[in-house]
């Protein structure tokens, strides 16, 4: 025999598991302090311009 399944909290199960993937995006996006932020983009930049000023010129001859 099958299992028989009350739909009601089938729905409410579903719907607190969609819940708890968005909140797990969202401190996954939102989640870092501004100094956390600051320090995020300081590096980046940081890294980009040793990057930009390692490449060489390319002169089309």
């Amino acid at each position: 025999m099958a299992e028989i399944v009350n739909l009601r909290m089938a729905r409410k199960a579903r719907a607190r598991a969609a819940d708890k993937m968005q909140a797990a995006e969202n401190r996954a996006l939102h989640g870092q302090t501004k100094a956390e932020r600051k320090a995020t983009e300081a590096d980046v930049t940081r890294i980009t311009r040793t990057v930009e000023g390692a490449k060489r010129d390319r002169t089309e001859d």
